[in-house]
């Protein structure tokens, strides 16, 4: 094939650079001089351009041949990217599912010994930038499939209609009141109760109510999530909502002075947090099991509230767009199997969702809320919060 153009494009050359007009109604014919050397006989002149016209025809569909041999080419890559696929699967997560401690490695490692599938899990940010993410790239898809969109930005996500409905194997073994989609777009891997965490030996006390909180003893003391960027920021403020109603925005008003500072996401919070730059920390209720377990310590606390708590429940889906629908159904299947959730404990440091997984000894101080609030699924809560910010 190598020879092959080599000698096309010689025969291009050789013919078409002394290809001039003979005169202004002999047509195409060839001139009398210049012609290259090695490019054999000289031609006569052809005031008919029967000679020129063969030439060029020559030209024209060996141009032609060229394209269609390239276009070949272009076409096995494309084929070879997609079978390249079928063995990869990738998914979008969050920041703290596939940093260093988090379960993404785990199960990266553990999906492939039982699938022969590369899982490629990708950070883009907190639970709403997924879907922002997904969304956007409906029409040129890279990912198959999605985890971290939780119940409380599911109904975003159902809006853009970007997931596909499907019951992964052992969908039957999950808490039955967490089930947060009846047509399993997202299916519950985890869940637990947004709390605030209070360092017990800061010197400060520990507050009793959300209410508490704008007093002015926790004057910059408090750690927030930003909900437009951050899962458990969205939460917090559904929880501000669903406890004043009409009187959320006063509430954010009172609130301002005791924020030190509101990060982009959760990773970024509690990281100032567990730095001592604040006493108090937006997370869940079985985050105190991660410094019993790590730390050796019951100094973190989960705080449960006379206000009752929001129930953050994350789930995974499949993307309608994803190029590997096998592959996305399988890591679905590996997701809620035991075998994958009895990674989560440890690692994602929330409640699995399978109800057949024995939780470690260190979840025996991380409370469990009585009261369970209810918030309403608008999503204008967003603006409503960030116009007080």
């Amino acid at each position: 094939m190598e020879y092959f153009f080599k000698k096309t494009f010689f025969q291009i050359d050789c013919k078409a650079s002394f290809l001039t007009l003979e005169s202004e109604n002999s047509g195409w014919g060839f001139a009398s001089e210049n012609i290259p050397e090695g490019c054999g006989k000289r031609p006569q002149p052809d005031p008919d351009n029967a000679g020129g016209g063969r030439e060029m025809k020559k030209i024209l569909y060996s141009l032609i041949f060229i394209s269609l041999v390239l276009q070949g080419f272009i076409s096995c890559d494309k084929e070879s990217k997609n079978e390249k696929r079928k063995d990869e699967v990738v998914v979008y997560a969050y920041d703290s599912f596939v940093n260093e401690w988090g379960p993404g490695e785990s199960i990266a490692k553990a999906f492939q010994e039982k699938t022969g599938l590369k899982l490629s899990l990708i950070s883009v940010g907190d639970g709403l930038k997924i879907i922002a993410k997904a969304e956007s790239e409906k029409n040129s898809p890279i990912a198959d499939a999605v985890v971290g969109i939780d119940n409380n930005t599911a109904e975003a996500a159902f809006k853009k209609d970007i997931l596909v409905p499907y019951k992964p194997e052992g969908y039957d073994k999950i808490f039955p009141e967490i089930i947060m989609d009846k047509e399993a777009r997202l299916v519950p891997y985890d869940y637990s109760y947004i709390s605030l965490i209070w360092d017990s030996e800061s010197g400060t006390k520990a507050p009793k109510s959300l209410e508490d909180l704008t007093k002015p003893e926790y004057e910059k003391k408090i750690i927030l999530m930003n909900p437009k960027t951050s899962t458990p920021g969205f939460a917090f403020a559904l929880w501000v909502k669903t406890v004043y109603g009409d009187n959320a925005a006063s509430y954010w008003e009172r609130i301002k002075p005791s924020i030190l500072t509101m990060s982009p996401s959760w990773s970024t919070g509690y990281g100032l947090f567990v730095q001592g730059e604040a006493p108090l920390v937006v997370s869940y209720t079985t985050s105190s099991a991660y410094h019993l377990y790590f730390d050796k310590t019951e100094r973190y606390k989960a705080l449960i509230f006379q206000d009752g708590h929001i129930l953050q429940i994350e789930g995974a889906g499949i993307l309608k767009s994803a190029k590997n629908m096998r592959g996305a159904k399988l890591f679905m299947d590996f997701l809620i199997s035991e075998e994958g959730q009895s990674v989560l404990p440890l690692t994602q440091w929330m409640y699995p969702s399978n109800s057949k997984v024995q939780l470690p000894d260190c979840y025996r101080i991380s409370p469990k809320a009585e009261k369970i609030l209810s918030p309403e699924k608008d999503i204008s809560v967003l603006e409503e919060v960030q116009s007080q910010f």
